[in-house]
């Protein structure tokens, strides 16, 4: 065992030419990203990590080896010793009999497939280059063309857009949820909800429902449709939408948020409301 000191980016560089396999064992959660698994990719080298940061999301069995059971243990002393007798195990069950089982021309064919699949399937997802260019396809270029579109006309745009963030804060707290229905029809649930805006622009919010992900998955979102207008009623419309009975209708809740072209919700409004 060597002790470096003073590790930095130089010092790292020569280290992912030369390593094998990675190990880094952070307490979880308190793994930063893993950055430094990431650049042991593109030289060949195979991560066996605890299931934290980056590997949480990038281990599968045919790329490295994984610790732990993704869930966060404290410092309980039995499930670190108990994360330190898998850690061995693991080097003395599988990692070193592959990296050692050779062929008759002395090349470890477990192990360098177990490389080559590290590398063509997480080095395309965990780089420079493919982060460099999301952020500028689904950021800079779309906020670069957002300023021409508001700046054009003297900042038309802009300047209705701050008058529709006025209107909607001035009406905000008079909005409300009326009655709201669930019916199961088959291997849907219908939702019904009556919403009161008044006066509001019904154009200009969106209802939608709403349900937590599941098993670590995005959240669910259902855009509902405005069907019909309450007779009687100033500004009180009927929205609906039908999802799957795989959930409990109890998983859903229907909420509000305003809507309108060239303005990024929440980031620029975040105005919302819940059905109670």
């Amino acid at each position: 065992m060597i002790f470096l000191s003073d590790y930095n980016m130089l010092l790292s560089e020569y280290l992912v030419q030369g390593v094998d396999v990675w190990i880094n064992t952070p307490l979880r959660p308190w793994e930063a990203c893993g950055t430094s698994g990431m650049k042991v990719l593109v030289n060949g080298g195979i991560n066996l990590s605890e299931l934290d940061g980056w590997w949480a999301e990038a281990y599968t069995p045919e790329v490295g080896w994984a610790l732990g059971d993704g869930q966060e243990h404290g410092d309980d002393p039995d499930w670190n010793a108990h994360e330190a007798g898998q850690l061995y195990d693991l080097l003395e069950r599988e990692v070193v009999p592959e990296f050692y089982s050779r062929d008759d021309q002395g090349i470890p064919v477990a192990w360098v497939n177990r490389m080559r699949e590290s590398m063509a399937q997480l080095t395309p997802r965990f780089s420079t280059n493919r982060t460099v260019r999301e952020y500028t396809e689904q950021h800079y270029l779309p906020a670069a063309e957002a300023y021409r579109e508001r700046s054009a006309d003297k900042g038309a745009f802009g300047a209705q857009m701050v008058d529709w963030r006025r209107a909607l804060g001035q009406k905000w707290n008079a909005l409300r949820f009326g009655e709201v229905k669930i019916e199961t029809v088959g291997e849907q649930h219908v939702f019904e909800v009556q919403m009161y805006l008044d006066g509001f622009d019904p154009d200009a919010v969106r209802v939608e429902l709403y349900a937590e992900g599941k098993d670590g998955t995005t959240p669910e979102r259902v855009e509902m449709q405005r069907v019909r207008e309450l007779v009687g009623a100033i500004s009180g419309y009927v929205y609906r939408a039908s999802v799957s009975a795989v959930r409990t209708a109890s998983d859903y809740t229907a909420r509000l948020m305003p809507k309108r072209d060239g303005v990024a919700i929440p980031l620029e409004e975040n105005h919302i409301l819940w059905q109670k």
